[in-house]
């Protein structure tokens, strides 16, 4: 009988350590998780609901979601993609629904039905899930692997490190000659202490395009100012794409903002075409442009030099264009980042370079595999980084379920 050794009891673990079972019935596949609770980010996912993936159904398109893997993962998508998940899940009694921002979650709208679907196949399939096990030492021993654990010593024949972004296993990973990308944070708004911005929490526009100065990093999407400064998925894209550039300028930058998307010289049209229709309304009462609400719109007219009380006629051309620029140009000076929210996304792990990909298995090593974050694999938020975990978990348990492997 095969014995396998899964480390880490989260999403890649679980899903791995049931397809391979599912595929191979004589398989032993024991899953060690170093804390007292399996599952933890799937419980926490999409405040408690879990984003298990998003709608984005054809593997060109979804690995540009991927600031690290994309090209690694397109042929693994085109195995074991999106529209595969909603079926396996679907098969498991746990139908899944599209949302308006193309975000997946269960019908159940609670991660719980994800976790006791899980639950459920690892108890009727046999495998041991064995919690308190922190893995302190991974060997070769002639085509065996020992794996060492406070309680116990195991001898297998396949190891699977499912463990995520934890610096220990990174530093156990080396220890097997596999270089690994110093971690850096992904997914993190941005700090921003500005006047413009004060007590204007919770304000948000629907399509920003944000970037950072001196730099060729560009995002656009929802943004969303917060006590902190600015979030939104804008401002997280970029955080992801940007995540290297970040770190090394030590979170200190500057972002400009277009909050409205559009040409500073289309948008100053508006503003005079406004000044000529309609030249004794008072320019603060109304935001001309429906995507910028009104407390919004009266903080970048007062930043502009326009007082409470003037008129579209009494505004000057130097008034006008500093208000075009606050709108489209606006430059905040960023300092220090705050993690998103339950997302712990880093950017950084296992070289890519030293892991097959039709299998997810080590290419230093036969027989030892690496899925899901551990992998220096990450993405923007909105379910794609549980799609990875369940593509690589997919694809490994076929090689696992392979018994001449």
């Amino acid at each position: 009988m095969t014995k396998i050794i899964i480390i880490g009891g989260g999403a890649a673990g679980y899903f791995t350590a049931i397809n391979a079972k599912e595929n191979n019935p004589d398989l032993e596949i024991t899953i060690l998780e170093k804390g007292n609770d399996v599952l933890q980010k799937v419980k926490i996912s999409g405040g408690g609901r879990c984003n298990v993936t998003h709608a984005c159904f054809e593997p060109k398109e979804l690995v540009k979601f991927y600031p690290r893997g994309e090209k690694e993962l397109l042929g693994p998508f085109h195995k074991f993609m999106t529209g595969d998940t909603f079926e396996w899940f679907d098969d498991r009694g746990v139908p899944l629904k599209i949302e308006s921002d193309n975000r997946v979650f269960p019908e159940a709208n609670t991660s719980q039905a994800i976790i006791d679907c899980f639950q459920k196949s690892v108890d009727d399939l046999g495998i041991k899930v064995m919690t308190n096990y922190g893995v302190n030492e991974v060997h070769q021993k002639d085509d065996k692997w020992i794996i060492t654990t406070k309680k116990e010593v195991f001898e297998v024949d396949k190891v699977v490190i499912a463990a995520g972004s934890s610096k220990k296993v990174w530093e156990l990973c080396k220890t097997l000659d596999h270089s690994v990308i110093e971690p850096v944070p992904s997914l993190f708004t941005f700090n921003i202490n500005d006047k413009r911005l004060v007590d204007l929490l919770g304000t948000s526009v629907p399509n920003a395009t944000v970037n950072i100065v001196g730099t060729n990093l560009e995002a656009s999407g929802p943004l969303l100012i917060t006590h902190w400064g600015m979030s939104g998925p804008a401002v997280l894209k970029l955080s992801a794409f940007g995540a290297r550039i970040l770190a090394d300028k030590n979170y200190q930058y500057n972002v400009e903002v277009n909050w409205l998307s559009r040409p500073t010289d289309k948008v100053l049209n508006v503003l005079l075409n406004l000044k000529k229709k309609e030249p004794r309304k008072t320019v603060i009462l109304k935001s001309p442009f429906t995507e910028i609400s009104k407390r919004l719109w009266e903080r970048f007219v007062l930043f502009s030099g326009i007082s409470k009380n003037q008129n579209w006629a009494d505004l000057n051309s130097f008034q006008l264009e500093k208000l075009a620029n606050e709108l489209t140009q606006g430059i905040y000076n960023a300092n220090g980042r705050t993690t998103f929210k339950d997302e712990f996304v880093t950017a950084g792990g296992i070289d890519l370079k030293e892991i097959n990909f039709k299998n997810f298995e080590s290419k230093k090593h036969k027989n030892l595999f690496f899925v899901g974050e551990v992998l220096n694999i990450d993405a923007v938020t909105g379910g794609f980084n549980f799609q990875n975990a369940w593509t690589g978990g997919y694809i490994c348990a076929q090689a696992l379920a392979e018994t001449n492997n």
